[in-house]
């Protein structure tokens, strides 16, 4: 059995990932890495399916015992990676997709050079604030900051291996699972085919 890949997600907030990702996941191959945080949950959410939800404190332990494969302050919050559950979970077989912000994706990239990294992008600046307004869920404030800070992370977009437009739901899901069909026909994730096709010259 070929080892899980490692999928690398990152977005603006309010791009609408999350939407792209609900879609992907319809297929049991894929496992979701549930990140840490320490920010409080909002309404609805729950522990271990939304977030897992750590204290500042253990948090930290974590860090400190080097169990996080990677981890990042946003907004003035911890956000993380297990990366025990993570190999857990390739070593099954199942690829593994982290939906990161930036900073904590360039340190899994930097750590898992074979990771498949995706940068999924709005149609326009302007396009991402009106998703922003639609949801109500957050002060003038807070949406003027998530603004300025998609600004900076769109900037990291080149440093990822593929770059997908969320303009159209569908055309956004079509060209995410076209991604991961072109990396499993890769030769080096080949191997298992090549010794069955050998096997039974």
């Amino acid at each position: 059995m070929n080892k899980g890949l490692l999928i690398v997600v990152s977005a603006p907030s309010g791009c609408g990932k999350g939407t792209v990702l609900k879609e992907i996941l319809k297929d049991e191959n894929y496992y979701y890495s549930v990140s840490a945080t320490t920010r409080e949950p909002r309404e609805g959410e729950t522990d271990g399916v939304h977030y897992r939800f750590y204290s500042r404190e253990k948090f930290e332990k974590l860090v400190s015992d080097n169990i996080m494969l990677e981890h990042a302050e946003y907004c003035h919050n911890y956000y993380g990676t297990r990366g025990d559950i993570v190999e857990e979970m390739r070593n099954k077989g199942k690829d593994v997709i982290l939906e990161i912000e930036v900073q904590g994706a360039m340190n899994v990239m930097k750590k898992c050079p074979e990771a498949i990294s995706i940068f999924i992008l709005p149609p326009s600046v302007r396009e991402l604030e009106r998703r922003l307004r639609k949801r109500g869920t957050e002060e003038e404030e807070v949406i003027a900051e998530r603004l300025e800070k998609a600004i900076e992370e769109i900037g990291y977009a080149p440093r990822y291996k593929y770059i997908i437009v969320n303009d159209a739901l569908e055309n956004a899901v079509d060209d995410f699972k076209a991604v991961i069909k072109a990396e499993k026909l890769k030769a080096e994730y080949a191997g298992e085919i090549l010794d069955e096709v050998i096997k039974n010259a």
